[in-house]
């Protein structure tokens, strides 16, 4: 984590809604989440990207006060939940990994018992999610496909809403039309203020919704990234490619920006460009005869296989 970073959130500190201080979860044999630390301030979404075992799941739970730590705290709001977390659930949408539906006959029964827990009356909300996430809800619980279930958590999740939204993996299930279908409902959520902690390990999911990333790798919290780092950087990069063999050979051998990569065969330039000279670059580029000019946009993916070293196996 850049020491930007750093300072950007503690600047926030006033406003911070979920802390994580050296949360420690041990299960042996390297099994659990180990002096993990970081703070969520009001109205951001953290990305909490890992593959499977790498210690998300614990993490939340910990937040919602299931588990007691080892060592270190957790606050929501200033409050331990697991010494008083019956201060804290009414305040959180929450979407487990793992999902087991108390006995409900229905997809309806199940929303309307959880609605009466939360004291909620007006279901006008739950019907529009429905309705984007095209689910049948009054199909038998117990009988739903593995992505009717997922939508049902989501609708429960997001129904009331919640001030927090405690997310693990939740567009695991859909398919990529209900992905973009949940995307949207999420940005929606965020446009009204709440705060959210979202794990996924989908890049382009977090790439597209969140604040803050921070990558978890056997239990330990590696980095975390300011997505506004991502996306907006100081420099850009663009493929050139050209028509006539001439031209290549001679555009930007002295250039105003940095040739970071010439590929012969297919008469292309990669170009890493300064982003407030990029417009003039552009400008120079009529002069040639192309028949390509795309920009190479960088990713939260590739920052990770940048930065982390990432492999096939990660």
């Amino acid at each position: 984590m850049s020491q930007a970073t750093i300072d950007k959130i503690n600047a926030m500190s006033e406003d911070l809604v979920i802390e994580v201080s050296h949360l420690t979860k041990d299960y042996g044999k390297g099994r659990g989440v180990f002096d993990v630390s970081f703070k969520i301030p009001k109205g951001k979404v953290f990305g909490y990207c890992g593959t499977n075992g790498a210690g998300k799941t614990t993490t939340l739970r910990h937040i919602m006060g299931f588990l007691k730590p080892d060592s270190g705290t957790v606050r929501v709001n200033g409050i331990d939940p697991w010494v008083e977390g019956e201060k804290v659930k009414p305040y959180i949408g929450y979407l487990p990994g793992e999902i087991a539906f108390p006995p409900a006959e229905t997809g309806s029964d199940f929303l309307r018992s959880q609605a009466e827990m939360i004291h909620l009356s007006d279901m006008s909300k739950a019907e529009r999610i429905i309705n984007a996430l095209q689910l049948d809800p009054t199909a038998n619980l117990r009988r739903m496909s593995k992505g009717m279930k997922q939508k049902t958590a989501i609708v429960a999740a997001f129904m009331h809403s919640p001030d927090i939204l405690l997310l693990d993996e939740p567009t695991t299930g859909l398919d990529p039309l209900m992905r973009e279908a949940f995307i949207d409902l999420f940005e929606e959520e965020k446009a009204r203020g709440a705060t959210a902690l979202m794990s996924n390990h989908m890049f382009d999911e977090l790439d597209e919704t969140c604040d803050y990333v921070g990558f978890l790798k056997d239990g330990h919290l590696m980095d975390i990234v300011d997505m506004e780092e991502i996306h907006h950087r100081p420099f850009r990069e663009f493929i050139i490619g050209f028509k006539n063999l001439d031209e290549y050979q001679k555009a930007f051998v002295h250039p105003p920006c940095k040739v970071l990569r010439r590929e012969d065969d297919l008469r292309n330039i990669i170009l890493q460009v300064d982003a407030k000279s990029a417009g003039k670059v552009i400008d120079e580029l009529k002069n040639y005869g192309l028949r390509q000019v795309s920009e190479i946009k960088y990713t939260l993916e590739r920052y990770f296989l940048e930065t982390m070293g990432g492999n096939d196996n990660d």
